[in-house]
């Protein structure tokens, strides 16, 4: 069929115009949603109180709104992806509307005066990789550190699946640990220090397949580790002390973690003894294991930690009341980056050893106190010039103090009490201001 120059002209007409429809739509969408932005930024303006350094007072359409201060937008898209108004001493609250910004990566409005609580919208922002609101004076249930939370962790922080650090720290959360936290695959900080958390580790946080650091020290969470978290090779630092975990530590631990710099374990309920697998974590710098019920030797292989700094294994129960405790001295002497060694309040018996001489001269902290050790303090003690703090109160030491400790410049500390010391104090320790 042959069509008419008319209807010819009719198709070409609705052709050009069903384009250029289509052009006007595509282009009426990305208005929508620059709007919507846009509009999310007014709200959130009047929702602040109190801008005494004006940060905010650019915040109009004499701009574009990516060019306002504190905010980022993407390099394809013209949406808000990066909110920073840090340290502006901003009073206020947190508008709902920040939930329509769902392009945003981070919120860091750490360092203000915010109030009230964190919308639940903020659960929509599932692109969200940081959100840092310490240091405010938030309250409610959805958790940033260094706020005055209460309540516990929602179980829809599982659904911020792109959220890469967690802090919750400084607070007054209580229950436990959701086990929706194990979707957040892409989370490397998970900090909840110094809260009011109970109950266990969810086994599955074996999905924190990032997971870097892992901080819950100072709350009520109890039971046993689970083997979930020691399978997180990821891993660079755990802090758990100060809770209530029971149980011993894996035998493989070390093998499981080959990238543990900081175990942080004391003031738990452990048991057992100290495996000698942590010897295997070449990177490991600071054991703190004390204030738990430890018993048998230290693993000699400790010697192998040749980044080791601090090494905490007071108020346990380890030694046996016998000289053979002292050999780990021995091996520890190859630990040239020492600097605190703490075996206070232990078992640890026999004469006090010349081989203490060996540890490397950049210990600072030494204390031995507690313990059932006996017999002169060696001369050797000499060698460690760079000691700031010496305790070996409640001992069986006898014998005079000796002269030398007087080269102790750097000696803030010196306990001796509960002794059978004889003779006069060295009028040299008196040069130390």
């Amino acid at each position: 069929m042959k069509l008419q120059p008319n209807l010819c002209l009719a198709a070409i007409f609705l052709l050009l115009f069903s384009f250029k429809l289509s052009l006007f739509s595509i282009s009426a969408v990305h208005a929508l949603t620059n709007e919507t932005d846009r509009l999310a930024l007014f709200h959130f303006k009047r929702s602040i109180t109190s801008d005494p350094f004006g940060i905010l007072s650019s915040w109009n359409d004499s701009v574009s709104f990516c060019n306002w201060p504190g905010i980022t937008c993407g390099s394809r898209h013209p949406r808000v992806t990066f909110l920073d108004l840090q340290s502006h001493n901003l009073k206020g609250s947190i508008s709902p509307h920040i939930g329509n910004l769902t392009f945003l990566r981070s919120i860091n409005l750490q360092n203000n005066s915010f109030s009230g609580e964190i919308p639940q919208q903020v659960g929509y922002l599932f692109r969200l990789q940081d959100l840092l609101l310490n240091n405010n004076t938030i309250g409610g249930k959805i958790p940033l550190g260094g706020n005055r939370l209460n309540g516990d962790i929602p179980k829809e922080i599982g659904t911020l699946i792109k959220l890469e650090t967690f802090q919750i720290s400084i607070n007054n959360l209580t229950r436990g640990i959701p086990t929706s936290l194990g979707n957040l695959s892409s989370l490397w900080l998970f900090s909840a220090i110094y809260n009011n958390l109970s109950g266990s580790i969810p086994n599955e946080i074996r999905g924190l397949s990032s997971l870097d650091f892992f901080l819950v020290a100072m709350n009520r969470l109890s039971g046993t580790i689970p083997s979930s978290l020691y399978n997180l090779s990821s891993l660079n630092y755990i802090s758990i002390a100060a809770n209530q975990f029971n149980g011993n530590l894996p035998a493989n631990i070390g093998f499981s973690l080959p990238n543990l710099q900081v175990l942080f374990a004391g003031d738990n309920e452990f048991s057992g003894t100290i495996p000698d697998s942590l010897s295997n974590i070449s990177w490991l710098q600071y054991i703190e294991l004390g204030g738990n019920n430890f018993v048998g030797p230290i693993p000699t292989k400790f010697g192998n930690l040749l980044e080791l700094r601090e090494l905490h294994l007071g108020y346990n129960n380890l030694g046996g009341n016998s000289s053979y405790d002292w050999v780990i001295l021995t091996y520890l002497a190859n630990c040239s980056k020492l600097e605190m060694l703490s075996l206070i309040e232990n078992n640890f018996g026999g004469a006090f050893p010349d081989s203490i001489g060996n540890l490397t001269s950049q210990l600072q902290e030494l204390y031995l106190g507690r313990n059932h050790i006996h017999g002169r303090i060696p001369s050797s003690l000499e060698n460690l010039i760079s000691l700031n703090t010496l305790t070996m109160e409640e001992n069986h030491l006898t014998g005079d103090i000796p002269e030398y400790l007087g080269k102790f410049k750097n000696l803030q500390k010196f306990t001796l009490d509960g002794n059978i010391i004889s003779g006069k104090i060295p009028s040299s320790i008196g040069n130390h201001t």
